[in-house]
């Protein structure tokens, strides 16, 4: 072993630097062998392609659609909670929670699965338009891209009209500064935060209604509670199984699922 002047190995630095040297030299050869390949694979594939059919339609490559739609994925969750029934749904489901004072039970887990499941019930009608009249069509090679979105757009933007209030609409009109012609041609970007707002209101006002006779038992246990000198005694403690029992006795969560259901009117599915 060959030690340096302050008595430490310098054989180590010498073989990490002939590994760097042999590295830097492996790699220009790497790259040259696989340049070929690199430009076959860009030469088959173009990364940006825009054809026009005689109408006048534009589609785009299959590369450029499958960017979008993993786009489009990334913002699923928004558009799960501003265009579908969700926002109601869980909503009411939380204040039926906070209600019934079981703190975390049913947890959130249980309520955003209920409130998913819920969601595709009641959006079933609309999915069912959106797959005959646009995703099969243009899977079929029937229809471009953009009509498929166009035609896709259609039953949404009717289910959202039919939940949103006048009045909201024409808040975020006036805001916006748009002309409302007729419900048809209301442009998403009044349609979505009307139709946010609508929900808020009817969510509230079914939590509300929800409220109103648990809030009654509570006062009524707080006052026994009150008149038989038991001030240290949570009312809470003594009013969940009153509650609980209320509950199940007039099958509580049929009557909510059935309220937030015929809460909605959807085209096509009798509600």
């Amino acid at each position: 072993m060959r030690l340096n002047s302050t008595g430490v190995n310098d054989r180590t630095p010498r073989k990490r630097t002939d590994s760097f040297f042999r590295l830097a030299w492996l790699l220009p050869l790497a790259g040259w062998l696989l340049l070929p390949v690199a430009a076959h694979a860009a030469a088959g594939v173009p990364a940006f392609t825009v054809t026009v059919d005689e109408q006048g339609n534009q589609d785009y490559t299959l590369t450029i659609q499958i960017l979008l739609l993993m786009t489009g994925l990334t913002l699923l969750p928004a558009a799960l909670i501003a265009m579908t029934s969700f926002m109601r749904i869980i909503i009411v489901l939380a204040l039926l929670r906070q209600a019934l004072g079981t703190m975390n039970t049913p947890s959130n887990q249980v309520l955003i699965g209920l409130a998913l499941f819920l969601t595709l019930f009641i959006m079933s009608p609309v999915l069912d338009r959106i797959y005959n009249e646009a995703l099969q069509p243009y899977m079929n090679e029937q229809i471009t891209f953009r009509q498929a979105v166009e035609t896709a757009a259609k039953p949404l933007h009717t289910f959202m009209i039919q939940q949103t209030r006048q009045e909201d609409l024409a808040l975020f009109a006036d805001m916006a500064d748009e002309k409302l012609e007729s419900p048809e041609t209301v442009p998403f970007k009044v349609l979505i935060p009307a139709f946010m707002t609508s929900e808020l209101k009817t969510a509230f006002q079914i939590g509300f209604l929800i409220f109103v006779p648990f809030l009654i038992i509570d006062l009524v246990i707080a006052s026994l509670l009150m008149s038989m000198g038991m001030m240290m005694l949570s009312p809470m403690i003594i009013s969940l199984p009153f509650k609980l029992m209320l509950f199940v006795l007039v099958d509580g969560w049929v009557l909510v699922m059935g309220t937030l259901v015929n809460s909605f009117v959807v085209a096509g599915s009798g509600g």
